[in-house]
């Protein structure tokens, strides 16, 4: 009982900050409603390339999942095109035009296009630039490619996608929430509407039909929009430096979780189901890792008593933690997919599109 009322009373306050956010909620949707009728009506330029590119992106700040569906597009479309994923490089201390290659640092072109290259290798061309449009056509140019899955861009208007996927998730969908500050939104809800598809991300193993005809409903697509609807998949191997660990095996092991990641929660109740025990240390969404945080990991997990003891992360933070040599030989990563309701309709869909154009 105590515990509910604990939740009820911090739901309370959440509240009282939001209902004093709002004016300035109202200010932020007009300028940004403003700079969206600016691309809508042409003052602002929006360029469109004969090309086939697809935007990956949401209305939120983050969280609902935009690099395992990124893997996921990339991995339907590498074998009909000379396919880019292009990102921004977010936390990367480089400017321009870059390409990921084997050498490639976080620092050189950020954590999530890293971990694209580390899943594609040479298969496809993983590339960051602040610039989309610039970076669209020197990919063109220079690199001979002719489609283009740009990761985080539903905001970026300079560029005109021909196909857009909106992701939101199952628990916080962007139809109940509110723009920034007092909400979670990038931009309003309506923005939904240049989506060609929308994705609810994050569900549960089991929902009702009731419940997904709810959230269609909220969500009122377009005519021409499709919902999907998908899980989170996580691999039966966790990865490490020298041996991978099969999921049979977890259960012998204590774990010292480490996630820089939106929305952790998900994980660390998977982890604790998996492991024999979890301890967790949660840092912000694209953390740096300073020498004081790495001292304190090596030290947290030394202090641990078991023999059969590992550092866990995610596949985004091993990117950024495969580098620290007090680290290496305990760290181990697992990596995620995610699985659609109707894989052979969204593919079909994707490349129907891309053949096409």
């Amino acid at each position: 009982m105590h515990f509910e009322n604990l939740k009820f009373a911090n739901h309370k306050k959440n509240m009282n900050w939001r209902l004093i956010l709002l004016p300035f909620s109202a200010l932020y949707w007009i300028g940004i409603s403003l700079r969206n009728l600016a691309f809508d009506i042409g003052i602002f330029p929006s360029k469109k390339f004969k090309i086939p590119v697809i935007c990956v992106g949401n209305l939120s700040v983050g969280g609902t999942g935009k690099s395992p569906h990124v893997i996921l597009i990339s991995d339907i479309l590498k074998n009909e095109k000379n396919l880019a994923m292009l990102s921004r490089g977010y936390g990367r201390k480089t400017s321009g035009l870059k390409i990921a290659n084997y050498s490639s640092k976080v620092y050189d072109i950020g954590d999530e296009p890293l971990q694209f290259f580390n899943r594609f290798k040479n298969k496809i061309v993983v590339a960051v630039s602040e610039n989309r449009v610039a970076g669209i056509e020197h990919l063109m140019e220079l690199y001979n490619v002719n489609g283009v899955v740009m990761d985080d861009g539903f905001q970026h208007r300079a560029v005109k996608p021909g196909f857009s996927i909106l992701l939101t998730t199952f628990h916080d969908p962007y139809t109940k929430d509110f723009v920034l500050p007092a909400g979670n939104l990038r931009e309003p809800r309506f923005g939904a509407k240049r989506a060609d598809v929308i994705i609810v991300t994050k569900c549960p193993d089991k929902f009702t039909v009731k419940k997904r005809d709810e959230i269609i409903k909220k969500i009122n697509p377009k005519q021409n929009q499709k919902v999907y609807f998908s899980k989170v998949v996580y691999s039966k191997l966790v990865y490490g430096y020298r041996y991978n660990i099969e999921n049979h095996e977890w259960m012998n092991y204590d774990v010292l979780l480490i996630t820089g990641i939106a929305k952790s929660k998900g994980l660390v109740r998977y982890a604790n189901e998996m492991f024999k025990s979890v301890q967790h240390k949660n840092y912000p969404d694209h953390h740096n890792f300073s020498v004081d945080d790495i001292r304190n990991i090596d030290e947290e997990f030394e202090r641990m008593p078991s023999k059969n003891k590992i550092i866990l992360t995610t596949e985004k933070d091993y990117m950024r933690l495969k580098d620290e040599s007090a680290l290496i030989e305990n760290l181990f990563y697992l990596p995620i997919e995610v699985e659609l309701n109707d894989l052979d309709d969204f593919t079909q869909t994707l490349l129907e599109y891309v053949r096409k154009n």
